[in-house]
């Protein structure tokens, strides 16, 4: 029995028109059309000399220790003079006035120690703040997949239009318009024989990820989506191709024999 045959489309499985979460002039691009890249790399890089000069300013903030040193010395200090004040209260060599005065300078002191540890954690925040910041100067990709498209170039202003367009390829995506005749007859998991249309390329092997719910009633027609392992990226998107699936294959051939 002749395998039906049916009309599909090898597509890239994400595509990402990867834009900037803020607004700024490009300094550098650091890819071009064509190139591989991974998920986290930097494709591209905004000025950003005010918000290096913040992070460095917060960092230095964020390290300056001496205040905290200099308050913990001077409670230090005040709690020793409090126990000695303690000591001759209790002999009657100091009045009752200077023990609250030794105790008042103590709290003071150990107030100023406890401010200066709050600062050094504001400062700490405010690092990490203006390392985000600093961090977002940076545009990186967040796939793995190939540069398609570049629509800017150092020194443009980026607002609200995308930088660049990248598509993964690995794995592949294969749209396949199948007849609403062979509607439930296609399962998720099952697999499909894929050919691409382009010379060179044999068949291939892709498991069904998804069929849709709904029949297009213009065309009588449902969708499948196929998922296709694409190691190596050697197989390009945007290929026509033919799916055969095996299990309609199956069932046409058990209902041939029905008697």
């Amino acid at each position: 029995m002749q395998a039906q045959v049916l009309g599909c489309l090898i597509e890239p499985s994400e595509t990402v028109e990867l834009g900037s979460p803020v607004v700024g002039v490009v300094s550098q691009m650091l890819v071009e059309r064509g190139d591989a890249v991974r998920a986290g790399q930097a494709v591209a890089q905004l000025s950003a000399a005010v918000e290096r000069a913040g992070y460095a300013a917060a960092q230095a903030r964020s390290q300056a220790e001496a205040e905290l040193r200099s308050a913990e010395a001077a409670e230090a200090f005040a709690r020793g003079k409090l126990d000695r004040t303690e000591l001759l209260f209790a002999q009657n060599f100091v009045s009752a006035i200077a023990r609250d005065q030794a105790a008042t300078e103590h709290d003071l002191a150990r107030a100023r120690t406890r401010q200066a540890r709050e600062q050094l954690q504001v400062a700490a925040q405010e690092l990490a703040v203006a390392g985000a910041q600093l961090g977002q100067r940076s545009i990186r990709s967040p796939i793995d997949g190939v540069v398609v498209d570049r629509y800017v170039s150092r020194g443009e202003r980026v607002e609200d239009r995308p930088l660049m367009r990248i598509v993964a390829l690995d794995p592949l995506r294969v749209e396949v318009l199948v007849p609403a005749a062979l509607f439930n007859r296609i399962r998720e998991g099952t697999t499909a024989t894929v050919t691409p249309g382009v010379p060179g390329f044999g068949e291939v092997q892709a498991r069904v990820l998804r069929v849709d719910r709904v029949i297009d009633a213009a065309s009588s027609s449902f969708r499948v989506r196929l998922v296709l392992p694409n190691p190596g990226q050697a197989m390009p998107a945007g290929m026509r191709c033919k799916a055969v699936f095996p299990a309609l294959e199956a069932t046409s051939a058990a209902a041939a024999v029905r008697p």
